[in-house]
């Protein structure tokens, strides 16, 4: 494998881990800032908001560009925003640095996909977008766990400092070695607009929405959840992270070979698996054996649904790959900053913390019908085209 993809898979775990990172340091921010955990809870519907809504904006802005000019453009933004976060002195500057730093997300997914994928022969090109995308995987297993690590140990401003190093190493090693002999992109965005028509391509892109609010309605309140109501320490919700993040990969791994089997049946059965283990995670919320096991296995589920979701949207948009997978790294994170929102909400309402996973199953179920409703739509289809 090229020397590229490894300094993408590097980017890719920078950005995986300035994005997730805050919510094991919601208290923390929450204490320092003088803020609520509902409105340090807005630093992820903010980011997320910011990545949905910059994600499509940024690629086309980014149009004009070599890919290897666009990613070291949007990792500058990166690198900007993690900055800004680590000097931030009050909650607004933080939210405004979050959003800098959101901007670069979704943009530098989609088209760094594009970039793994040509430089590796016809046959490798599935292999190269997945090395790339293990910097996000192991930003939630090493990342995230780590930076929580850090940030309770030196202040919750120290993670920041280290992934604007990280994102100084990744500008660097794209600016090394990225091939520079790339031919100027040429393409129609009116024609890929034009392929985002049809229903199944927005059921598929709403069932990536319903998954990311079903996760981050219970994932964002991790740390006070297990802070305040199983009454763990700041290091046991470190571990805990560690436990979710090699969860979260064992889930994913499974997931990939469940969707090459059945693509609908896997999106549907991993749908009920979230909602059932968050709905279980509201009573063993009180035992730390019990929450330690159904937090394991709520997110090992959760990420089995990730390679189906790509799949998914993908069958729906073969004629503009490109803004298909941009605009559902923008799902995602609208998902994101639906169900952090939704968490918050409950809280601000008065409802306790272990009933916030409850928000989480309902989003859960609500994805279950889109997947139900997605697969009867193109079965007409498939029947039309067989009996033609």
């Amino acid at each position: 494998m090229p020397l590229a993809l490894l300094v993408l898979a590097l980017s890719s775990f920078a950005i995986g881990t300035t994005e997730f990172v805050i919510m094991g340091l919601l208290p923390e921010v929450a204490s320092d800032l003088t803020v609520t955990i509902p409105q340090a809870g807005w630093l992820v519907t903010g980011y997320a908001l910011a990545v949905a809504i910059g994600a499509p904006i940024m690629a086309v802005s980014t149009a004009h560009l070599r890919r290897r000019s666009a990613l070291i453009v949007l990792m500058g933004f990166f690198i900007l925003g993690n900055l800004l976060c680590a000097i931030a002195p009050n909650y607004w500057v933080l939210m405004v640095a979050r959003i800098v730093t959101a901007l670069c997300h979704g943009a530098f997914f989609g088209i760094g996909s594009v970039v793994a994928a040509s430089l590796v022969p016809e046959n490798r090109k599935a292999r190269a977008v997945a090395l790339m995308f293990t910097g996000l995987t192991l930003a939630n297993v090493l990342g995230v766990p780590l930076g929580t690590a850090f940030g309770q140990a030196f202040g919750w401003r120290a993670p920041f400092w280290i992934v604007t190093l990280l994102g100084v190493a990744s500008i660097a090693g794209l600016v090394a070695v990225l091939p520079r002999n790339e031919e100027a992109r040429e393409g129609s965005l009116g024609r890929e607009i034009a392929a985002l028509r049809g229903l199944g391509l927005w059921l598929a892109l709403l069932t990536t929405v319903f998954f990311s609010a079903a996760m981050f309605a219970l994932f964002t309140y991790i740390a006070p959840m297990l802070r305040d109501v199983t009454g763990v320490s700041p290091e046991t919700v470190t571990w805990t992270l560690l436990s979710i993040g090699v969860g979260l990969t064992i889930g994913n791994l499974i997931g990939g070979k469940l969707a090459d089997w059945r693509l609908g049946t896997t999106l549907a059965g991993v749908f009920l698996a979230i909602a059932a283990t968050s709905a279980i995670f509201s009573v063993t919320i009180h035992s730390l054996a019990g929450a330690e096991i159904t937090l394991f296995l709520w997110a090992a589920a959760a990420f089995a649904a990730v390679p189906a979701l790509q799949i998914n949207v993908v069958n729906f948009g073969k004629d503009a790959p490109n803004l298909v997978s941009t605009i559902n790294i923008g799902a995602f994170n609208t998902g994101n900053a639906l169900g952090a929102w939704v968490g918050g909400m409950l809280i601000d309402d008065g409802f306790s913390l272990s009933q916030v996973p409850l928000a989480g199953s309902a989003m859960a179920i609500l994805g279950f019908l889109t997947v139900l409703l997605t697969f009867a739509a193109i079965r007409p289809r498939k029947e039309a085209l067989a009996s033609s």
